[in-house]
Protein backbone atom coordinates (compact mmCIF):
# COMPACT_ATOMS: atom_id res chain seq x y z
CA UNK A 1 0.00 0.00 0.00
CA UNK A 2 1.53 3.55 -0.80
CA UNK A 3 -0.50 5.23 1.58
CA UNK A 4 1.74 7.75 3.71
CA UNK A 5 1.10 10.44 7.07
CA UNK A 6 2.22 13.74 7.79
CA UNK A 7 0.88 16.63 9.31
CA UNK A 8 0.50 18.88 6.06
CA UNK A 9 2.11 22.64 6.44
CA UNK A 10 -0.37 24.97 4.49
CA UNK A 11 0.52 27.99 2.17
CA UNK A 12 -3.28 28.63 0.19
CA UNK A 13 -3.24 32.02 -0.97
CA UNK A 14 -6.96 32.21 -1.74
CA UNK A 15 -9.50 32.86 -3.20
CA UNK A 16 -10.94 29.41 -2.56
CA UNK A 17 -14.52 28.97 -4.17
CA UNK A 18 -16.58 26.13 -2.04
CA UNK A 19 -19.37 24.68 -3.70
CA UNK A 20 -21.32 23.16 -1.34
CA UNK A 21 -22.21 24.99 1.82
CA UNK A 22 -23.48 21.75 4.37
CA UNK A 23 -21.66 20.80 7.23
CA UNK A 24 -18.14 19.95 5.89
CA UNK A 25 -18.50 22.46 3.05
CA UNK A 26 -19.20 25.15 5.63
CA UNK A 27 -16.92 23.98 8.20
CA UNK A 28 -13.53 24.41 5.28
CA UNK A 29 -14.67 27.81 4.63
CA UNK A 30 -14.79 28.81 8.36
CA UNK A 31 -11.31 26.98 8.82
CA UNK A 32 -9.76 28.82 5.53
CA UNK A 33 -11.76 32.20 6.61
CA UNK A 34 -10.04 32.15 9.94
CA UNK A 35 -6.74 31.70 8.64
CA UNK A 36 -6.91 35.10 6.79
CA UNK A 37 -7.54 33.03 2.84
CA UNK A 38 -10.88 34.56 0.88
CA UNK A 39 -13.34 32.20 0.76
CA UNK A 40 -16.96 32.34 -1.70
CA UNK A 41 -19.74 29.90 -1.15
CA UNK A 42 -22.22 28.91 -3.68
CA UNK A 43 -25.07 26.26 -3.06
CA UNK A 44 -27.91 25.20 -4.41
CA UNK A 45 -29.88 26.10 -1.57
CA UNK A 46 -30.15 29.59 -1.48
CA UNK A 47 -30.90 29.23 2.01
CA UNK A 48 -27.88 26.97 2.98
CA UNK A 49 -25.89 29.39 1.52
CA UNK A 50 -27.14 32.08 2.95
CA UNK A 51 -26.97 30.49 6.24
CA UNK A 52 -23.05 29.79 5.71
CA UNK A 53 -22.51 33.19 4.42
CA UNK A 54 -24.77 34.50 7.84
CA UNK A 55 -21.88 32.41 10.15
CA UNK A 56 -19.06 33.50 8.37
CA UNK A 57 -17.95 30.61 6.08
CA UNK A 58 -17.44 32.79 3.32
CA UNK A 59 -18.89 35.26 0.81
CA UNK A 60 -21.73 34.73 -1.81
CA UNK A 61 -19.69 33.05 -5.00
CA UNK A 62 -21.60 36.42 -7.40
CA UNK A 63 -19.08 38.74 -5.36
CA UNK A 64 -15.49 36.65 -6.55
CA UNK A 65 -13.60 39.00 -8.60
CA UNK A 66 -10.70 37.28 -9.56
CA UNK A 67 -9.86 34.02 -10.79
CA UNK A 68 -9.92 31.38 -7.27
CA UNK A 69 -6.53 29.32 -6.35
CA UNK A 70 -8.80 26.48 -5.36
CA UNK A 71 -12.30 24.75 -6.09
CA UNK A 72 -13.53 22.74 -3.46
CA UNK A 73 -16.37 20.45 -4.60
CA UNK A 74 -18.13 19.53 -1.39
CA UNK A 75 -21.49 18.42 -3.51
CA UNK A 76 -22.74 14.80 -2.62
CA UNK A 77 -21.48 12.09 -4.50
CA UNK A 78 -23.99 11.61 -6.94
CA UNK A 79 -23.73 14.60 -8.80
CA UNK A 80 -20.04 15.50 -7.86
CA UNK A 81 -18.27 13.99 -11.16
CA UNK A 82 -20.84 16.77 -12.61
CA UNK A 83 -19.67 19.51 -10.65
CA UNK A 84 -15.97 18.69 -10.27
CA UNK A 85 -15.91 19.08 -14.73
CA UNK A 86 -18.17 22.49 -14.53
CA UNK A 87 -15.44 23.60 -12.23
CA UNK A 88 -12.28 22.46 -13.98
CA UNK A 89 -13.94 24.04 -17.28
CA UNK A 90 -15.53 27.66 -15.36
CA UNK A 91 -12.11 27.94 -13.91
CA UNK A 92 -9.15 26.80 -15.85
CA UNK A 93 -6.29 28.27 -13.72
CA UNK A 94 -7.19 26.74 -10.39
CA UNK A 95 -6.92 23.33 -8.83
CA UNK A 96 -10.56 21.30 -8.24
CA UNK A 97 -10.64 18.92 -5.30
CA UNK A 98 -13.55 17.16 -3.87
CA UNK A 99 -14.27 15.86 -0.68
CA UNK A 100 -16.71 12.82 -1.35
CA UNK A 101 -16.32 9.64 0.81
CA UNK A 102 -15.80 7.69 -2.25
CA UNK A 103 -13.17 8.25 -4.78
CA UNK A 104 -13.04 5.50 -7.42
CA UNK A 105 -15.96 5.87 -9.00
CA UNK A 106 -15.46 9.49 -9.53
CA UNK A 107 -12.12 9.07 -11.04
CA UNK A 108 -13.33 6.50 -13.29
CA UNK A 109 -16.58 8.95 -14.33
CA UNK A 110 -13.88 12.21 -14.96
CA UNK A 111 -11.59 10.21 -16.72
CA UNK A 112 -14.82 8.28 -19.21
CA UNK A 113 -15.61 11.92 -19.67
CA UNK A 114 -12.38 13.19 -20.73
CA UNK A 115 -11.38 15.44 -18.62
CA UNK A 116 -8.38 17.16 -17.16
CA UNK A 117 -7.11 15.28 -15.04
CA UNK A 118 -3.84 17.34 -13.85
CA UNK A 119 -5.62 19.87 -12.06
CA UNK A 120 -8.34 17.54 -10.16
CA UNK A 121 -7.51 15.76 -7.19
CA UNK A 122 -9.73 13.41 -5.23
CA UNK A 123 -9.89 14.23 -1.08
CA UNK A 124 -11.88 12.83 1.48
CA UNK A 125 -11.68 14.53 5.31
CA UNK A 126 -12.52 11.65 7.58
CA UNK A 127 -14.56 14.50 9.90
CA UNK A 128 -18.28 14.69 10.63
CA UNK A 129 -20.58 15.28 13.40
CA UNK A 130 -23.65 13.83 13.88
CA UNK A 131 -25.26 17.06 13.15
CA UNK A 132 -25.73 18.21 9.30
CA UNK A 133 -26.10 21.23 7.65
CA UNK A 134 -23.97 24.77 7.71
CA UNK A 135 -25.41 25.79 11.44
CA UNK A 136 -23.33 22.40 12.58
CA UNK A 137 -19.86 23.48 10.44
CA UNK A 138 -16.99 24.17 13.00
CA UNK A 139 -13.55 25.79 11.75
CA UNK A 140 -11.53 23.11 13.73
CA UNK A 141 -13.69 20.18 12.41
CA UNK A 142 -10.29 18.70 10.88
CA UNK A 143 -8.01 19.48 13.19
CA UNK A 144 -6.20 16.42 13.89
CA UNK A 145 -8.12 14.60 11.44
CA UNK A 146 -7.35 12.07 8.91
CA UNK A 147 -7.52 13.37 5.42
CA UNK A 148 -7.07 11.34 2.38
CA UNK A 149 -4.96 12.44 -1.03
CA UNK A 150 -6.03 10.17 -4.01
CA UNK A 151 -4.24 11.73 -7.07
CA UNK A 152 -4.40 9.97 -10.01
CA UNK A 153 -1.57 9.44 -12.61
CA UNK A 154 -2.54 12.25 -14.30
CA UNK A 155 -2.32 14.65 -11.24
CA UNK A 156 0.27 17.31 -11.69
CA UNK A 157 2.61 17.90 -8.72
CA UNK A 158 1.39 21.70 -7.88
CA UNK A 159 -2.71 20.17 -7.77
CA UNK A 160 -1.39 17.57 -5.42
CA UNK A 161 0.83 20.42 -3.67
CA UNK A 162 -2.56 23.03 -3.72
CA UNK A 163 -5.07 19.59 -2.09
CA UNK A 164 -2.42 18.92 0.53
CA UNK A 165 -2.33 22.73 1.81
CA UNK A 166 -6.04 22.75 2.20
CA UNK A 167 -5.76 20.14 4.42
CA UNK A 168 -2.75 21.11 6.06
CA UNK A 169 -4.42 24.85 6.47
CA UNK A 170 -7.08 22.98 8.52
CA UNK A 171 -4.93 21.49 10.62
CA UNK A 172 -5.68 17.45 9.41
CA UNK A 173 -3.71 14.61 9.20
CA UNK A 174 -2.48 13.98 5.60
CA UNK A 175 -2.57 10.61 4.04
CA UNK A 176 -2.28 9.51 0.28
CA UNK A 177 -3.48 6.04 -0.82
CA UNK A 178 -4.71 5.47 -4.55
CA UNK A 179 -8.22 5.68 -4.93
CA UNK A 180 -9.11 1.90 -5.09
CA UNK A 181 -6.88 1.68 -1.72
CA UNK A 182 -8.74 4.04 -0.45
CA UNK A 183 -12.17 2.21 -0.81
CA UNK A 184 -11.22 -0.70 0.53
CA UNK A 185 -9.71 0.82 3.28
CA UNK A 186 -13.05 3.04 4.32
CA UNK A 187 -15.29 0.11 3.43
CA UNK A 188 -14.20 -2.09 6.27
CA UNK A 189 -13.37 1.13 8.70
CA UNK A 190 -16.43 3.40 7.66
CA UNK A 191 -19.13 1.43 5.37
CA UNK A 192 -19.11 -1.50 7.37
CA UNK A 193 -20.14 0.19 10.87
CA UNK A 194 -22.62 2.11 9.17
CA UNK A 195 -24.09 -1.17 7.95
CA UNK A 196 -23.73 -3.26 10.94
CA UNK A 197 -24.99 -0.44 13.26
CA UNK A 198 -28.23 0.36 10.79
CA UNK A 199 -28.98 -3.65 11.15
CA UNK A 200 -28.91 -3.70 14.47
CA UNK A 201 -30.73 -0.60 15.34
CA UNK A 202 -33.40 -2.30 12.69
CA UNK A 203 -33.80 -4.69 15.08
CA UNK A 204 -34.76 -2.48 17.90
CA UNK A 205 -38.00 -1.47 16.14
CA UNK A 206 -41.34 -2.59 17.34
CA UNK A 207 -39.62 -3.39 20.75
CA UNK A 208 -41.42 -2.91 23.86
CA UNK A 209 -40.10 0.15 25.75
CA UNK A 210 -40.03 -1.99 29.05
CA UNK A 211 -37.14 -3.75 27.50
CA UNK A 212 -35.57 -0.61 25.59
CA UNK A 213 -35.23 0.73 29.17
CA UNK A 214 -32.59 -1.94 30.41
CA UNK A 215 -30.41 -0.55 27.12
CA UNK A 216 -26.92 0.48 28.33
CA UNK A 217 -23.64 1.86 26.75
CA UNK A 218 -23.41 -1.02 25.05
CA UNK A 219 -26.77 -0.35 22.92
CA UNK A 220 -26.06 2.96 22.76
CA UNK A 221 -22.31 3.10 21.38
CA UNK A 222 -23.03 0.42 18.53
CA UNK A 223 -26.34 2.11 17.48
CA UNK A 224 -24.86 5.91 17.96
CA UNK A 225 -24.49 6.23 13.87
CA UNK A 226 -27.40 4.34 13.11
CA UNK A 227 -29.24 7.97 13.19
CA UNK A 228 -27.20 9.15 10.11
CA UNK A 229 -28.90 10.60 6.30
CA UNK A 230 -29.97 6.97 4.58
CA UNK A 231 -30.09 9.72 1.27
CA UNK A 232 -26.30 10.12 1.56
CA UNK A 233 -25.39 6.29 2.83
CA UNK A 234 -27.45 5.25 -0.76
CA UNK A 235 -25.24 7.20 -2.18
CA UNK A 236 -21.92 6.21 -0.92
CA UNK A 237 -22.65 2.51 -0.15
CA UNK A 238 -24.18 2.19 -4.09
CA UNK A 239 -20.94 3.62 -5.70
CA UNK A 240 -18.57 1.70 -3.08
CA UNK A 241 -20.27 -1.82 -3.66
CA UNK A 242 -18.23 -3.75 -5.15
CA UNK A 243 -15.81 -2.91 -2.04
CA UNK A 244 -18.52 -3.65 0.39
CA UNK A 245 -19.50 -7.08 -1.27
CA UNK A 246 -16.24 -8.72 -0.39
CA UNK A 247 -16.38 -7.67 2.88
CA UNK A 248 -20.30 -8.65 3.36
CA UNK A 249 -19.04 -12.24 2.39
CA UNK A 250 -16.97 -12.71 4.91
CA UNK A 251 -19.22 -11.00 7.46
CA UNK A 252 -21.90 -13.52 6.29
CA UNK A 253 -19.27 -16.20 6.76
CA UNK A 254 -18.74 -15.67 10.13
CA UNK A 255 -22.81 -15.00 10.93
CA UNK A 256 -23.27 -18.41 9.70
CA UNK A 257 -20.49 -19.99 11.48
CA UNK A 258 -22.02 -18.17 14.92
CA UNK A 259 -25.19 -19.61 14.11
CA UNK A 260 -23.87 -22.89 13.34
CA UNK A 261 -22.37 -23.24 16.53
CA UNK A 262 -25.50 -21.23 19.12
CA UNK A 263 -28.17 -24.03 17.42
CA UNK A 264 -26.04 -26.61 19.15
CA UNK A 265 -23.85 -24.78 21.93
CA UNK A 266 -23.21 -27.96 24.16
CA UNK A 267 -21.59 -29.56 21.30
CA UNK A 268 -18.38 -31.04 21.49
CA UNK A 269 -16.02 -27.67 20.46
CA UNK A 270 -18.66 -25.52 20.59
CA UNK A 271 -17.54 -23.58 23.21
CA UNK A 272 -14.40 -23.38 22.31
CA UNK A 273 -15.71 -21.84 18.91
CA UNK A 274 -17.47 -19.09 20.86
CA UNK A 275 -14.34 -18.24 23.11
CA UNK A 276 -12.28 -18.35 19.60
CA UNK A 277 -14.73 -15.90 17.87
CA UNK A 278 -14.80 -13.11 20.51
CA UNK A 279 -10.94 -13.59 20.66
CA UNK A 280 -10.88 -12.89 16.63
CA UNK A 281 -12.88 -9.69 18.05
CA UNK A 282 -10.60 -8.60 20.78
CA UNK A 283 -7.44 -9.25 18.58
CA UNK A 284 -9.10 -6.74 16.00
CA UNK A 285 -9.77 -4.41 18.35
CA UNK A 286 -6.89 -4.01 19.91
CA UNK A 287 -5.24 -2.85 16.38
CA UNK A 288 -7.18 0.49 16.31
CA UNK A 289 -4.78 2.67 16.56
CA UNK A 290 -5.18 5.07 19.41
CA UNK A 291 -5.17 8.59 20.34
CA UNK A 292 -4.04 11.57 17.69
CA UNK A 293 -3.62 8.09 15.48
CA UNK A 294 -0.73 6.57 17.56
CA UNK A 295 0.03 2.96 18.61
CA UNK A 296 -2.87 1.19 20.62
CA UNK A 297 -2.55 2.23 24.31
CA UNK A 298 -3.88 -0.47 26.94
CA UNK A 299 -5.55 2.21 29.39
CA UNK A 300 -6.86 2.10 32.82
CA UNK A 301 -10.76 2.94 33.21
CA UNK A 302 -12.41 4.21 36.79
CA UNK A 303 -15.83 5.15 36.85
CA UNK A 304 -16.87 8.28 39.23
CA UNK A 305 -20.41 8.46 40.96
CA UNK A 306 -21.60 12.18 40.19
CA UNK A 307 -25.32 13.73 41.86
CA UNK A 308 -27.01 14.70 38.29
CA UNK A 309 -27.20 18.40 38.85
CA UNK A 310 -25.76 21.00 36.79
CA UNK A 311 -22.17 21.79 36.86
CA UNK A 312 -20.95 18.52 38.59
CA UNK A 313 -18.84 17.18 35.22
CA UNK A 314 -17.14 20.45 34.98
CA UNK A 315 -15.90 19.90 38.48
CA UNK A 316 -15.09 17.15 38.44
CA UNK A 317 -13.24 17.39 35.16
CA UNK A 318 -11.49 20.47 36.69
CA UNK A 319 -10.45 19.36 39.76
CA UNK A 320 -8.88 15.89 37.46
CA UNK A 321 -6.83 19.44 35.60
CA UNK A 322 -5.55 20.24 38.92
CA UNK A 323 -4.61 16.88 40.02
CA UNK A 324 -2.22 16.91 37.06
CA UNK A 325 -3.71 13.90 35.26
CA UNK A 326 -4.81 13.81 31.28
CA UNK A 327 -7.81 12.26 30.60
CA UNK A 328 -7.96 9.89 27.80
CA UNK A 329 -11.34 9.39 27.43
CA UNK A 330 -14.92 9.63 28.86
CA UNK A 331 -18.11 8.02 29.11
CA UNK A 332 -21.24 9.21 30.60
CA UNK A 333 -24.41 7.00 31.88
CA UNK A 334 -27.03 7.12 34.73
CA UNK A 335 -28.03 4.49 37.30
CA UNK A 336 -30.99 3.37 36.45
CA UNK A 337 -34.30 4.90 38.65
CA UNK A 338 -31.17 7.21 40.86
CA UNK A 339 -30.64 10.80 40.26
CA UNK A 340 -26.73 9.77 40.27
CA UNK A 341 -24.78 9.66 36.79
CA UNK A 342 -21.91 7.91 36.12
CA UNK A 343 -19.10 9.17 34.38
CA UNK A 344 -16.34 6.60 32.96
CA UNK A 345 -13.03 7.54 32.23
CA UNK A 346 -9.75 6.51 31.18
CA UNK A 347 -6.44 7.02 31.95
CA UNK A 348 -2.70 5.84 31.35
CA UNK A 349 -2.39 2.98 34.14
CA UNK A 350 0.24 4.55 35.50
CA UNK A 351 -1.85 7.52 36.49
CA UNK A 352 -4.94 5.28 37.41
CA UNK A 353 -4.33 4.51 41.28
CA UNK A 354 -2.84 8.06 41.87
CA UNK A 355 -6.37 9.38 40.26
CA UNK A 356 -8.74 6.92 42.22
CA UNK A 357 -6.49 8.19 45.62
CA UNK A 358 -6.54 11.98 45.08
CA UNK A 359 -10.47 12.08 43.87
CA UNK A 360 -11.27 10.06 47.07
CA UNK A 361 -9.89 12.44 49.08
CA UNK A 362 -11.55 15.17 47.37
CA UNK A 363 -15.00 13.41 48.34
CA UNK A 364 -15.68 12.24 45.29
CA UNK A 365 -17.06 8.71 44.95
CA UNK A 366 -14.72 6.26 43.02
CA UNK A 367 -15.64 3.00 41.87
CA UNK A 368 -12.94 0.86 40.41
Amino acid sequence: MSAFHSHGRGHLDGPVVVFGTGLLGASIGLGLRGRGVSVFLSDPSPTNQAVAVDIGAGRPLSELEKAPQLVVVAAPPDVTADVVERALGEYPEAVVVDIASVKLAIQAELRRRGVDMSRYVGTHPMAGREKSGPVAARGELFTSMPWVLCPSEETSADALQTARSLAGDLGAIVSQFTAEEHDEAVALVSHLPQVMSSLLASRLQGTPLHALSLAGNGLRDTTRIAASDPTLWVQILGNNAAKMVDILHGVREDLNRLIGTLEDPTAPGARLDLAQLISEGNAGQARIPGKHGGPPQAYSWLTVLVDDRPGQIARLLTEIGEIGVNVEDLRLDHSSGQNVGMVELSVMPNKHDLLVEALTDRGWRVLQ
